[in-house]
């Protein structure tokens, strides 16, 4: 329960952190919020996992993800904050967007689960001889790895191929 309600406020405060327009617009309230999002939200979130995710539903392999989610979710958040500290603050923007997809991978993790379904289904009785719990097991683990690796990987496109203000990097190189 408790890593749900902490969930739950990095999931709603870093929404507002992400969004250029309130950054701009309300500095104050972006560092009281990220506060938020960390202390009230990924650090005790993150600590929580730990102490349940081995013991999910998912299986070895899902439990096995969602404990690594745990872990980089804790790493990356720590590592923003550490940055802002430092008041270095373009690094602390790219750790935060890594810890923000991180965050968001609950979310995505649903819509992986509808898509790995649609996929699986059709192969119900050949893959998994008619067993449907072996199929949502199957599935289950791989949306798990799938919801936050995908999006760390975007995540690092993202970092890689735009700008600090989301816009396309140009790539022309020097002569």
């Amino acid at each position: 329960m408790a890593h749900i309600i902490f969930g739950t406020v990095a999931l709603l405060a870093g929404c507002f952190q992400v969004w250029p327009w309130f950054r701009r617009s309300y500095p104050k309230v972006h560092r009281w919020m990220g506060r938020a999002y960390f202390f009230g939200g990924v650090f005790p979130a993150g600590i929580t996992v730990l102490g349940v995710a081995p013991f999910g539903h998912t299986g070895f392999g899902g439990n096995t993800g969602n404990t690594m989610l745990g872990v980089m979710w804790l790493i990356t958040g720590f590592a923003g904050w550490r940055m802002a500290r430092q008041r270095r603050f373009p690094e602390h923007r790219r750790w935060m967007i890594r810890s923000f997809a991180l965050t968001t991978s609950i979310v995505v993790s649903r819509l992986w689960a509808v898509v790995l379904l649609i996929v699986q289904l059709p192969r119900l009785d050949t893959a998994y001889g008619g067993d449907e719990q072996a199929m949502i097991m199957a599935i289950g683990s791989a949306g798990v790895w799938l919801s936050w690796v995908v999006n760390l990987v975007i995540a690092e496109w993202w970092l890689e191929y735009t700008d600090h203000t989301g816009k396309p990097k140009s790539r022309r190189r020097p002569r």
